[in-house]
C-alpha cells in the first residue's frame, strides 16, 4: 500500500494524513485524489496547509482537501473544514481572498451549428458587455443605501433592480443571498472598492466562456436542467472584487489580534482566527456574509450584460431565453447542519476553499426540481479543456460535509506560466480547436494556459469513483473572454 512519511493510502483515491503526524493536530488529515495528485501537493506545501489546518480549536473530523489541491493562503486551494459553532473558529484564511468567487452556468436556446458563423461577433459584444481587466470598472457606481442594499440583499437587490428575472434566483445557490449580512460591518475602503466593480469580471482566472454541451452523461438529469447535446452554454467565473479582497484584509488583522486575545496557538499566520460566535468573529462572518451578496449580486448583472450581448448578435428573443441553469459559490463559509457522528446531527461553519457544496437530492436546503435532483455542481477546466456539470451525491454529505473540489487545481504558478509560455503558440494550439481567445492582456492568457493546470477529467473521476458526484454533463469551450 501506497505511503509517504506525511501520509498513507486508506481507499482507493483516499489518503490519510494521522492525527499524530505532527503535534497538535486535533483531527486526521484526508485528501480525495490520485497517488499522482497527493505526492504532488506534498511536493508544493499544501498537505503542510491540510497538516496546519488540522491544528485549528474545535474542528471536526477531518482536515480534507479535494482533488484540485494546491498551496493556497492558509488552507490550501481545494481545502474543506467544519467547526463546531460553539467551540471552534471562523477564519479568513478558510475562505480566503475572493470571497464567494464562484461559478454561473447559463443555458441558451441556440445550438452550436447556429451560433459558430457569429462566435466572434459575440466574443466582441461579451467583450464589450462584461468590463473585465485588473481594476476595471463597471457602468454602475453605487454608495450609501444603494451599496448596502447590493450588501445585504444580494443577488435579490439586482433583480428588483431590473437586472434579471425573479426565475433566476431560483437557480442560485442560497437564492444568492445570506440572511446575516450587516453593511455596517464592511470598512468604508472595502465599499470605495466596491462601489464602481459590480458587473464586471476581473482578471487572473475569471471568465465567460461559451461552450456547447458535447456529451451527456445522465439524459434524465440533463433534462430537467434544460440541456442537450449540441446546445451552447455560457459559463462565468468572479467573485466580490475589490471589496471581497478589502474584507479580507480588513478582518486578517482583526483575527491576528484575536488570536493573541483568545490564546489560539497559530502555527502558521495566515491561519488566523477567532471563535466564531466571539464579537470579532460575528462581526467578520457578517461582512463574509456581505461580500457573498456583492459576489452573487456580481454575477447576477453580468447575466444581465450577457443576454444584453445575446441580443445584440442574434435578436431579442435569444437573451429573453437564455436562462441560469446553476450558480455555485467556492470561497465562502456556511453554517449547515451535519451529521458530525452516527446519531449526532449538529450545525456546523462549513469552511470551503477552492471547494464547492455538494448537495445530494432530498437536501432540505435544496429546492424545486434540484430537491428531486440533487444539487448541481460545476466544474470549470482551463480555456483549453473540457469543464463539467456533475450532481451532488448522498456519500458527499457523509464523507465530506457536502463539499466536493470547484475546478481543475493549478500545477504551475502564474509566474513559471509566463516564463514558460508563448503567446503566438497558445493562440494557435486554442485555434486548432477551434476556440477564440478574446484578452485583454497577453501576460493573463499565459497565466491561464492550459498546461498551468491538472487534467480535470482526471479531477473529475475522482470524486465520481469516491461517490461525491456524478457526472451529468461535458462542455466544450469555443470562445473565452479574459481580463
Amino acid at each position: 500500500m501506497a505511503s509517504s512519511p506525511l501520509w498513507n493510502k486508506r481507499d482507493e483515491y483516499i489518503y490519510e494524513i494521522p492525527k499524530g503526524t505532527r503535534e497538535g493536530m486535533n483531527v486526521p488529515g484526508v485528501i480525495f485524489g490520485s497517488e499522482e495528485i497527493v505526492r504532488q501537493a506534498e511536493s508544493d506545501k499544501a498537505l503542510e496547509q491540510v497538516i496546519n489546518v488540522a491544528t485549528l480549536p474545535g474542528i471536526l473530523n477531518y482536515s480534507m482537501a479535494m482533488p484540485d489541491i494546491h498551496w493556497g493562503y492558509g488552507f490550501p486551494i481545494g481545502g474543506v473544514a467544519a467547526f463546531d459553532i460553539d467551540n471552534g473558529v471562523i477564519t479568513p484564511g478558510g475562505i480566503g481572498f475572493d470571497i464567494n468567487c464562484g461559478v454561473r452556468l447559463l443555458s441558451t436556446p441556440m445550438d452550436e451549428e447556429e451560433l459558430r458563423p457569429k462566435l466572434l461577433s459575440l466574443l466582441n459584444a461579451l467583450f464589450m458587455e462584461v468590463p473585465s481587466g485588473v481594476g476595471s470598472q463597471g457602468f454602475l457606481k453605487l454608495r450609501g443605501k444603494e451599496l448596502n442594499g447590493v450588501l445585504e440583499k444580494g443577488a435579490m437587490w439586482a433583480v428588483e433592480n431590473g437586472f434579471g428575472y425573479d426565475s433566476d434566483l431560483s437557480g442560485i445557490e442560497s437564492q444568492g443571498h445570506m440572511d446575516g449580512a450587516d453593511s455596517e460591518k464592511v470598512s468604508s475602503k472595502a465599499k470605495e472598492r466596491g462601489s464602481d466593480q459590480l458587473g464586471t469580471l476581473g482578471s487572473g482566472n475569471h471568465f465567460l466562456e461559451v461552450q456547447v454541451v458535447r456529451h451527456i452523461y445522465d439524459q434524465t438529469i440533463a433534462e430537467q436542467w434544460g440541456l442537450h447535446v449540441n446546445q451552447v452554454v455560457i459559463m462565468l467565473h468572479t467573485g466580490s472584487r475589490g471589496l471581497g479582497h478589502q474584507v479580507a484584509t480588513d478582518y486578517i488583522d482583526v483575527m491576528l489580534r484575536a488570536s493573541k486575545k483568545y490564546g489560539i496557538k497559530l502555527v502558521d499566520k495566515q491561519l488566523a482566527a477567532a471563535p466564531f460566535k466571539s464579537e470579532e468573529g460575528q462581526n467578520y462572518w457578517s461582512a463574509m456574509q456581505c461580500a457573498s451578496n456583492y459576489a452573487w449580486a456580481n454575477r447576477q448583472i453580468i447575466t444581465h450584460y450577457v443576454r444584453n450581448a445575446l441580443n445584440k448578435v442574434f435578436g431579442k428573443d435569444v437573451g429573453e431565453q437564455t436562462r441560469v441553469v446553476y450558480d455555485v459559490a467556492h470561497n465562502i463559509a456556511k453554517v449547515e447542519k451535519h451529521q458530525v457522528r452516527e446519531g449526532l446531527n449538529l450545525d456546523v461553519l462549513v469552511h470551503r476553499k477552492g471547494a464547492t457544496r455538494s448537495f445530494p437530492a432530498g437536501h432540505d436546503a435544496l429546492a424545486g426540481v434540484f430537491k428531486e435532483t440533487g444539487q448541481p455542481v460545476i466544474i470549470p477546466g482551463s480555456m483549453g479543456t473540457s469543464s463539467y456539470l456533475l450532481v451532488g451525491m448522498r456519500k458527499s454529505m457523509e464523507m465530506s460535509f457536502g463539499s466536493t473540489c470547484h475546478g481543475a487545481g493549478r500545477v504551475m504558478s502564474r509566474k513559471e506560466a509566463v516564463r514558460r509560455g508563448d503567446y503566438n503558440v497558445l493562440i494557435s494550439h486554442l485555434n486548432e480547436q477551434g476556440i477564440l481567445l478574446k484578452s485583454t492582456d497577453r501576460e493573463t492568457a499565459l497565466e491561464e494556459a492550459p498546461e498551468a493546470y491538472k487534467n480535470v477529467d482526471e479531477v473529475v473521476d475522482v470524486v465520481e469513483k469516491v461517490g461525491l458526484n456524478k457526472k451529468v454533463a461535458q462542455m466544450c469551450p469555443m470562445g473565452v473572454v479574459k481580463g
